[in-house]
């Protein structure tokens, strides 16, 4: 399907043109992620006609169909982010409403019951983690191959420590379908998922992550865990463009993982360096927070700090009108 994809895309002249707020250096098709929401919605339809989960679940997934929506809009004639965030606002808000609610959250040895503030405090989460995709599928195969490891890495720790498997073949569906995206964006790429498929993956990653929690409170951490580089890199970067008082939603080369990639004059080497950093380090600390659960959510902090210490030092969110040492 990506082939196809790729086809139709050379041929209409759907070219993402290298500039200097890119990392590319050829031009390159996009809207590859077109495949990925095809190839998943199919598999959830066929999951969910065998039973594997609820009619509750899929709607919360079909909703993103929305989210992708937007995004292919966007990758075709650039719509306002004002827009865009209304948009995945309001699907957010359908997904919480679809999966029948916020689950409760474990702090320390208390459960926080569901109520209007957390409600508003899980929409929000779906809406960043959308975005956060966006934000950090900026090289070649990284974002691909971040979600590959979240969905997998999540689906065996919730299998090991006692979840149902329903929840996990839906996540084994959605990374075999990005993977056969990533077998042609693997660098150097021959095509670009495009924001029709970034924004589909956050929302999704998000959704699944709200749903383990109905069966373990402590699940929802666990995916932040996996999901660190991601997290760290993009909040960090955020961070520090509004203390400069830079527009946000104007493209820019700032994260960590794009100042190493131009360093390091790799692609490649990046998006390995973060893979390694998922198994060495983070898919350990996801396991301890499943073990202990008492302690997941300082546990989920400390696996943070030397993120935000790496990415600093990688100069995330720094001026690009700052010279580099």
């Amino acid at each position: 399907m990506t082939l196809l994809i790729r086809t139709v895309a050379i041929r209409a002249g759907i070219i993402d043109h290298p500039s200097d707020r890119s990392s590319h250096t050829i031009p390159t098709p996009r809207g590859g992620g077109i495949a990925i929401v095809a190839a998943a919605n199919i598999g959830f339809l066929i999951l969910w006609v065998s039973g594997y989960f609820s009619t509750s679940l899929l709607l919360a997934l079909l909703a993103g169909l929305a989210i992708a929506l937007i995004g292919f809009i966007d990758d075709r004639r650039s719509i306002s982010s004002v827009s865009r965030l209304m948009v995945h606002f309001a699907v957010a808000a359908l997904a919480i409403v679809a999966i029948g609610g916020m689950p409760s959250i474990r702090v320390g040895s208390h459960l926080l019951q569901p109520g209007l503030g957390l409600s508003l405090l899980g929409v929000f989460a779906v809406v960043w983690t959308t975005n956060l995709f966006n934000f950090m599928d900026g090289i070649d195969g990284v974002a691909a191959s971040e979600a590959i490891f979240i969905l997998c890495a999540a689906c065996v720790l919730s299998l090991r420590f006692g979840s149902s498997t329903n929840l996990g073949v839906s996540e084994l569906v959605l990374a075999a379908a990005i993977l056969g995206f990533l077998i042609w964006n693997w660098p150097p790429a021959r095509i670009f998922m495009g924001d029709v498929g970034s924004g589909y993956l956050g929302y999704s990653i998000a959704v699944l992550a709200l749903a383990s929690g109905y069966e373990n409170p402590v699940l929802p951490y666990v995916w932040i865990t996996l999901g660190g580089v991601f997290f760290v890199d993009a909040t960090v970067t955020l961070g520090r463009r509004l203390l400069r008082l830079e527009r946000i939603d104007q493209a820019h080369r700032t994260h960590a993982y794009q100042w190493v990639a131009r360093s390091w004059r790799s692609h490649g080497r990046v998006t390995l360096a973060v893979v390694a950093i998922d198994v060495i380090w983070l898919l350990p600390c996801a396991w301890l927070e499943l073990s202990i659960p008492g302690y997941a959510a300082r546990l989920t902090g400390l696996a943070m700090v030397p993120l935000a210490i790496i990415a600093l030092w990688a100069g995330a969110g720094r001026s690009e009108s700052t010279p580099t040492s």
